[in-house]
């Protein structure tokens, strides 16, 4: 069953992210799906499966995207791998705990992709990008990491009482 589970993330989350979401992103900021799926596995099955399934969706969506290859394979599987370790080393946590991590883990992603995609910047466009568009989509990402945690404990809580 998680087996299944994996392969609909794997092969679901990047083409809604790349069609769906492009069209429906207010002034141009879009979450990184991928981003925030990495961080929920990092956080409920640990470091292992984390950065192994946020390695295998960072793949995917290198495939699907035109960009560098293995950027994003690298980046989802450290995200997933950190989130697990922070999990590992931290008892009884709250579900909205997550945001934090997600937040920091969107910005230093956004961060590497920015230096990436554009080489050698100078600061005043790195300023810029953390104001208009890296800030926010943290937010963003935090916030949808959030609310997907808080449905996933529900949902798994309605299931325990049958």
């Amino acid at each position: 069953m998680k087996l299944l589970l994996y392969a609909g993330l794997i092969f679901l989350l990047v083409p809604i992210q790349t069609t769906i979401l492009h069209s429906l992103s207010p002034f141009g900021i879009r979450p990184d799906l991928c981003l925030v799926a990495a961080c929920l596995i990092g956080f409920w099955t640990g470091h292992v499966e984390g950065g192994a399934m946020g390695g295998l969706l960072g793949f995917v969506q290198d495939l699907f995207s035109g960009g560098t290859l293995w950027l994003n394979t690298v980046t989802k599987a450290l995200v997933g791998f950190s989130m697990g370790v922070l999990i590992k080393h931290f008892a009884n946590l709250t579900s909205q705990w997550i945001f934090f991590p997600v937040v920091i883990f969107s910005l230093i992603s956004g961060m590497v992709f920015l230096v990436f995609a554009r080489g050698a910047i100078e600061l005043i466009g790195v300023v810029q990008h953390l104001s208009i568009m890296l800030v926010p989509q943290a937010l963003l990402d935090g916030m949808l990491a959030v609310v997907a945690n808080w449905a996933l404990t529900r949902r798994i809580a309605q299931t325990d009482k049958l």
